[in-house]
């Protein structure tokens, strides 16, 4: 751990903060959160990097698109950040902690526009199934904020893979 996380998770454990959810839960919820963090950082940069990328008949719409989308992500983000931070934990803040914690990668290169959009897919459509898992920790634990938070971002998720999905259709 580096001294600035050491910092962070030395305030972080000296606050005192009630949330109503025991620690060792908020603990497990700080993971999850991270997790999700992470995943959405990533999946950003990807999205972000299709936005700068992409060439063809279809730019006008995918540049328009992905915009969109990276900008709901840039949001959702810190949304997140600050989840964890509500509950007394540190947020991860660095790309090495980002690709520990994601369930994806961030591999460079352009590529074809419809390989751009099959990695948007999978990216948006594992993210939401991960995410019911840690909405399902939530719930369980009665965090009915982490549980809304999470379970809006799988509908953005499915949404943004549904819009992906029927571009690859054409």
């Amino acid at each position: 751990m580096s001294n600035t996380a050491q910092v962070f998770a030395t305030k972080a454990h000296d606050e005192k903060i009630d949330t109503g959810i025991r620690e060792r839960d908020t603990s497990k919820l700080a993971q999850y959160l991270s997790n999700a963090l992470a995943d959405s950082y990533i999946l950003y940069l990807q999205t972000q990097g299709v936005h700068w990328n992409v060439v063809g008949p279809a730019f006008y719409g995918l540049h328009k698109l992905t915009e969109t989308q990276y900008e709901d992500l840039a949001e959702a983000i810190d949304s997140i950040a600050e989840r964890i931070r509500a509950l007394g934990h540190p947020a991860p803040a660095s790309f090495s902690e980002f690709e520990e914690n994601s369930i994806l990668t961030s591999e460079p290169g352009v590529a074809t526009t419809e390989e751009f959009l099959r990695k948007l897919v999978d990216g948006n459509t594992s993210i939401a199934d991960r995410m019911r898992k840690s909405v399902a920790a939530a719930e369980e634990i009665d965090d009915v904020y982490t549980a809304d938070l999470l379970t809006a971002r799988i509908g953005a998720h499915e949404e943004a893979a549904w819009m992906y999905r029927s571009l690859l259709a054409q």
